[in-house]
Protein backbone atom coordinates (compact mmCIF):
# COMPACT_ATOMS: atom_id res chain seq x y z
CA UNK A 1 0.00 0.00 0.00
CA UNK A 2 1.35 3.31 -0.95
CA UNK A 3 1.92 6.33 1.45
CA UNK A 4 -0.65 8.22 0.26
CA UNK A 5 -3.03 5.43 0.64
CA UNK A 6 -2.55 5.15 4.00
CA UNK A 7 -2.48 8.75 4.46
CA UNK A 8 -5.70 9.53 3.13
CA UNK A 9 -7.40 6.41 5.45
CA UNK A 10 -6.53 8.53 8.21
CA UNK A 11 -8.12 11.60 7.59
CA UNK A 12 -11.47 11.38 9.51
CA UNK A 13 -9.22 11.34 12.66
CA UNK A 14 -7.01 13.97 11.22
CA UNK A 15 -10.48 15.94 10.57
CA UNK A 16 -12.02 15.62 14.15
CA UNK A 17 -8.68 16.63 15.85
CA UNK A 18 -8.47 20.21 13.63
CA UNK A 19 -11.95 20.37 15.24
CA UNK A 20 -10.87 20.80 18.29
CA UNK A 21 -7.53 22.87 17.64
CA UNK A 22 -9.66 25.23 16.15
CA UNK A 23 -11.05 26.17 19.28
CA UNK A 24 -7.55 26.64 20.92
CA UNK A 25 -6.67 28.88 17.92
CA UNK A 26 -9.78 30.93 17.54
CA UNK A 27 -7.56 34.20 18.33
CA UNK A 28 -4.80 33.94 15.09
CA UNK A 29 -7.16 32.17 12.53
CA UNK A 30 -9.06 35.87 12.22
CA UNK A 31 -12.38 37.51 13.68
CA UNK A 32 -15.30 38.08 12.18
CA UNK A 33 -15.45 41.50 10.34
CA UNK A 34 -11.66 41.17 9.44
CA UNK A 35 -10.44 41.99 5.80
CA UNK A 36 -8.43 38.72 5.44
CA UNK A 37 -6.79 36.79 2.42
CA UNK A 38 -5.62 33.17 2.24
CA UNK A 39 -2.81 31.85 0.40
CA UNK A 40 -0.96 28.87 -0.70
CA UNK A 41 1.35 26.93 -3.61
CA UNK A 42 -0.81 24.21 -5.72
CA UNK A 43 -3.22 22.74 -3.20
CA UNK A 44 -2.62 24.92 -0.46
CA UNK A 45 -3.84 27.28 -2.98
CA UNK A 46 -7.03 25.33 -3.90
CA UNK A 47 -7.60 25.15 -0.10
CA UNK A 48 -7.50 29.01 -0.07
CA UNK A 49 -9.96 29.66 -2.51
CA UNK A 50 -12.42 26.81 -0.50
CA UNK A 51 -11.97 28.54 2.38
CA UNK A 52 -12.41 32.39 1.51
CA UNK A 53 -15.80 31.13 -0.49
CA UNK A 54 -16.89 30.01 2.99
CA UNK A 55 -15.61 32.89 4.82
CA UNK A 56 -17.17 35.47 2.60
CA UNK A 57 -20.25 33.26 2.01
CA UNK A 58 -21.17 32.60 5.76
CA UNK A 59 -20.73 36.95 6.21
CA UNK A 60 -17.84 36.51 8.26
CA UNK A 61 -16.08 39.24 6.27
CA UNK A 62 -14.59 40.32 3.14
CA UNK A 63 -11.95 37.30 1.90
CA UNK A 64 -9.79 36.83 -1.00
CA UNK A 65 -7.58 33.68 -2.56
CA UNK A 66 -4.37 34.17 -3.39
CA UNK A 67 -1.26 31.91 -5.17
CA UNK A 68 1.31 33.11 -2.87
CA UNK A 69 3.21 34.42 -5.94
CA UNK A 70 0.15 36.53 -7.20
CA UNK A 71 -0.46 38.55 -3.72
CA UNK A 72 -1.46 42.07 -4.75
CA UNK A 73 1.03 44.36 -3.36
CA UNK A 74 -1.70 47.21 -3.39
CA UNK A 75 -4.49 46.08 -1.49
CA UNK A 76 -4.67 45.95 2.60
CA UNK A 77 -5.92 43.10 4.54
CA UNK A 78 -6.08 42.83 8.52
CA UNK A 79 -4.93 39.19 8.10
CA UNK A 80 -3.09 37.22 6.23
CA UNK A 81 -3.45 33.13 6.53
CA UNK A 82 -0.69 31.24 4.72
CA UNK A 83 -1.36 27.48 4.15
CA UNK A 84 2.00 25.95 3.67
CA UNK A 85 2.40 22.04 4.53
CA UNK A 86 6.10 21.52 4.32
CA UNK A 87 6.87 25.24 6.32
CA UNK A 88 9.82 25.74 3.29
CA UNK A 89 7.94 26.97 -0.29
CA UNK A 90 9.93 29.64 -1.50
CA UNK A 91 7.00 31.75 -2.11
CA UNK A 92 5.15 31.69 0.98
CA UNK A 93 8.46 32.31 3.10
CA UNK A 94 8.62 35.04 0.46
CA UNK A 95 5.54 36.75 0.63
CA UNK A 96 5.93 36.42 4.60
CA UNK A 97 8.79 38.27 4.68
CA UNK A 98 7.34 41.11 2.57
CA UNK A 99 4.56 41.39 4.90
CA UNK A 100 6.30 41.23 8.20
CA UNK A 101 5.54 44.18 9.91
CA UNK A 102 2.25 45.32 8.00
CA UNK A 103 -0.35 43.03 8.24
CA UNK A 104 -0.33 40.26 10.89
CA UNK A 105 0.27 36.78 9.53
CA UNK A 106 -0.73 33.45 10.39
CA UNK A 107 0.90 30.60 9.33
CA UNK A 108 -0.65 27.18 9.25
CA UNK A 109 1.78 24.13 8.56
CA UNK A 110 2.61 20.21 8.96
CA UNK A 111 6.24 20.70 10.42
CA UNK A 112 7.06 22.41 13.69
CA UNK A 113 11.08 22.70 12.73
CA UNK A 114 11.13 24.68 9.26
CA UNK A 115 11.41 28.73 8.36
CA UNK A 116 7.61 29.07 8.29
CA UNK A 117 8.03 29.02 12.22
CA UNK A 118 10.18 32.35 12.22
CA UNK A 119 8.38 33.50 8.98
CA UNK A 120 4.34 34.29 9.84
CA UNK A 121 3.16 35.77 13.63
CA UNK A 122 1.17 33.41 14.39
CA UNK A 123 1.04 29.55 13.74
CA UNK A 124 -1.09 26.67 13.58
CA UNK A 125 1.05 23.13 13.64
CA UNK A 126 -1.11 20.41 12.35
CA UNK A 127 2.13 17.44 12.63
CA UNK A 128 -0.26 14.75 12.75
CA UNK A 129 -1.55 15.53 9.43
CA UNK A 130 1.93 15.33 8.01
CA UNK A 131 2.39 13.18 4.77
CA UNK A 132 5.23 11.21 3.55
CA UNK A 133 3.36 11.03 0.11
CA UNK A 134 5.11 14.02 -2.33
CA UNK A 135 0.64 14.10 -3.06
CA UNK A 136 -1.06 15.82 -0.35
CA UNK A 137 -4.16 14.35 0.79
CA UNK A 138 -4.65 14.47 4.39
CA UNK A 139 -2.57 17.99 5.05
CA UNK A 140 -5.28 19.77 2.77
CA UNK A 141 -8.30 18.72 4.12
CA UNK A 142 -7.33 18.58 8.34
CA UNK A 143 -6.31 22.37 7.14
CA UNK A 144 -9.60 23.17 5.59
CA UNK A 145 -11.52 21.33 8.45
CA UNK A 146 -9.42 23.62 10.98
CA UNK A 147 -10.85 26.33 9.16
CA UNK A 148 -14.33 25.55 8.16
CA UNK A 149 -14.76 24.50 12.49
CA UNK A 150 -13.36 27.91 13.21
CA UNK A 151 -15.79 29.44 10.70
CA UNK A 152 -18.53 26.98 12.35
CA UNK A 153 -19.30 25.80 9.50
CA UNK A 154 -17.85 21.75 10.61
CA UNK A 155 -20.26 19.23 11.80
CA UNK A 156 -19.58 15.67 12.75
CA UNK A 157 -21.33 14.35 9.52
CA UNK A 158 -18.56 15.50 7.03
CA UNK A 159 -16.23 12.73 9.27
CA UNK A 160 -19.04 10.48 9.09
CA UNK A 161 -18.99 10.88 5.41
CA UNK A 162 -15.41 10.82 5.05
CA UNK A 163 -15.58 6.91 6.61
CA UNK A 164 -18.27 6.63 4.21
CA UNK A 165 -15.98 7.90 1.24
CA UNK A 166 -13.46 5.74 2.42
CA UNK A 167 -15.53 2.46 3.15
CA UNK A 168 -17.48 2.25 -0.26
CA UNK A 169 -16.49 0.86 -3.77
CA UNK A 170 -15.96 3.69 -6.28
CA UNK A 171 -18.53 3.47 -9.10
CA UNK A 172 -18.43 1.01 -11.80
CA UNK A 173 -16.44 1.71 -14.29
CA UNK A 174 -15.27 4.98 -13.58
CA UNK A 175 -11.50 3.93 -13.09
CA UNK A 176 -11.18 2.98 -16.61
CA UNK A 177 -11.99 5.88 -18.11
CA UNK A 178 -9.56 8.26 -20.46
CA UNK A 179 -10.46 11.84 -19.17
CA UNK A 180 -12.16 13.31 -15.94
CA UNK A 181 -13.65 16.51 -15.47
CA UNK A 182 -14.70 18.28 -11.80
CA UNK A 183 -17.61 20.78 -11.04
CA UNK A 184 -17.58 22.80 -8.21
CA UNK A 185 -19.73 25.85 -7.24
CA UNK A 186 -19.17 28.61 -4.46
CA UNK A 187 -16.52 27.05 -2.19
CA UNK A 188 -16.53 23.60 -3.89
CA UNK A 189 -14.85 24.98 -6.63
CA UNK A 190 -11.25 25.09 -5.06
CA UNK A 191 -12.07 21.26 -4.04
CA UNK A 192 -13.12 20.38 -7.69
CA UNK A 193 -9.35 22.07 -8.57
CA UNK A 194 -7.97 19.63 -6.39
CA UNK A 195 -9.30 16.76 -7.04
CA UNK A 196 -7.93 17.64 -11.20
CA UNK A 197 -4.72 18.25 -9.34
CA UNK A 198 -4.51 15.04 -7.70
CA UNK A 199 -5.67 12.97 -10.63
CA UNK A 200 -2.55 14.54 -12.36
CA UNK A 201 -0.51 14.55 -9.93
CA UNK A 202 -1.04 10.63 -9.02
CA UNK A 203 -2.28 9.07 -12.17
CA UNK A 204 -0.82 11.25 -14.76
CA UNK A 205 -4.70 11.91 -15.64
CA UNK A 206 -6.55 14.12 -18.18
CA UNK A 207 -8.51 16.15 -16.14
CA UNK A 208 -9.87 19.58 -15.89
CA UNK A 209 -12.19 21.77 -13.57
CA UNK A 210 -14.83 24.41 -13.76
CA UNK A 211 -17.54 26.15 -11.97
CA UNK A 212 -20.35 23.83 -12.69
CA UNK A 213 -22.35 26.57 -14.62
CA UNK A 214 -19.19 26.79 -17.00
CA UNK A 215 -19.32 23.37 -18.18
CA UNK A 216 -21.96 24.29 -21.10
CA UNK A 217 -19.94 26.69 -22.09
CA UNK A 218 -17.83 25.08 -24.31
CA UNK A 219 -15.96 22.29 -22.07
CA UNK A 220 -18.58 19.97 -22.50
CA UNK A 221 -17.61 18.92 -26.01
CA UNK A 222 -14.96 16.77 -24.97
CA UNK A 223 -17.47 14.21 -22.90
CA UNK A 224 -17.74 11.08 -24.52
CA UNK A 225 -18.50 7.68 -23.45
CA UNK A 226 -15.06 7.67 -22.00
CA UNK A 227 -15.05 10.46 -20.16
CA UNK A 228 -16.32 11.00 -16.56
CA UNK A 229 -17.90 14.35 -15.11
CA UNK A 230 -18.03 14.44 -11.00
CA UNK A 231 -19.91 17.19 -9.07
CA UNK A 232 -19.22 18.34 -6.29
CA UNK A 233 -22.02 19.44 -4.21
CA UNK A 234 -25.86 19.63 -6.10
CA UNK A 235 -25.83 20.05 -9.41
CA UNK A 236 -27.33 22.81 -11.79
CA UNK A 237 -30.42 21.74 -13.23
CA UNK A 238 -30.41 20.24 -16.27
CA UNK A 239 -26.79 19.40 -16.28
CA UNK A 240 -26.71 16.00 -15.29
CA UNK A 241 -29.16 14.97 -18.04
CA UNK A 242 -26.97 16.72 -20.54
CA UNK A 243 -23.63 15.10 -19.14
CA UNK A 244 -25.38 11.53 -19.61
CA UNK A 245 -26.10 12.45 -23.15
CA UNK A 246 -23.14 12.60 -24.39
CA UNK A 247 -22.33 8.93 -23.09
CA UNK A 248 -20.44 10.22 -20.16
CA UNK A 249 -20.40 8.96 -16.75
CA UNK A 250 -21.78 11.29 -13.93
CA UNK A 251 -21.44 11.40 -10.62
CA UNK A 252 -22.57 13.71 -8.25
CA UNK A 253 -21.41 13.33 -4.64
CA UNK A 254 -24.51 12.96 -2.11
CA UNK A 255 -21.45 13.07 0.67
CA UNK A 256 -20.57 15.92 2.52
CA UNK A 257 -18.58 18.10 -0.46
CA UNK A 258 -15.58 17.51 1.48
CA UNK A 259 -16.03 13.73 1.90
CA UNK A 260 -16.20 13.69 -1.93
CA UNK A 261 -12.57 15.36 -2.50
CA UNK A 262 -11.67 12.17 -0.05
CA UNK A 263 -13.32 9.68 -2.62
CA UNK A 264 -11.30 11.39 -5.76
CA UNK A 265 -8.70 10.66 -3.84
CA UNK A 266 -8.95 7.47 -3.80
CA UNK A 267 -9.95 7.61 -7.37
CA UNK A 268 -6.54 9.11 -8.45
CA UNK A 269 -4.80 6.12 -6.19
CA UNK A 270 -7.17 3.63 -8.01
CA UNK A 271 -6.53 4.85 -11.34
CA UNK A 272 -2.25 5.18 -10.18
CA UNK A 273 -2.94 1.23 -10.06
CA UNK A 274 -4.77 0.70 -12.71
CA UNK A 275 -1.67 2.25 -15.23
CA UNK A 276 1.08 0.30 -13.07
CA UNK A 277 2.30 3.98 -11.33
CA UNK A 278 3.56 5.06 -7.97
CA UNK A 279 1.59 7.31 -6.58
CA UNK A 280 4.01 8.75 -4.46
CA UNK A 281 6.38 9.55 -6.74
CA UNK A 282 4.47 11.93 -9.02
CA UNK A 283 6.41 12.83 -12.35
CA UNK A 284 9.02 15.60 -12.03
CA UNK A 285 7.46 16.66 -8.73
CA UNK A 286 8.83 17.13 -5.21
CA UNK A 287 7.40 17.38 -1.76
CA UNK A 288 8.41 20.85 -1.37
CA UNK A 289 9.20 23.54 -3.75
CA UNK A 290 12.19 25.10 -2.60
CA UNK A 291 13.60 27.76 -5.78
CA UNK A 292 17.12 28.75 -6.33
CA UNK A 293 17.82 31.93 -5.47
CA UNK A 294 19.92 32.49 -8.50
Amino acid sequence: MSHAENELMTQPECWTRAAELAVRHKDVLASPGERVAVVGCGTSFFMAQSVAALREGAGLGETDAFAASEFPATRSYDRVIALTRSGTTTEVLDLLARLRGTVRTTAITADPDTPVMGAADDLVVLDFADEESVVQTRFATTALTLLRAHLGLHTEQAVADARTALAEPLPAGLVECSQFTFLGQGWTNGLAQEAALKMREASLSWTEAYPAMEYRHGPVSISTDTTATWMFGTAPAGLADEVRATGALWIEGALDPLAELVRAQRLAVAVAAFRNLDPDRPRHLRRSIVLDAG
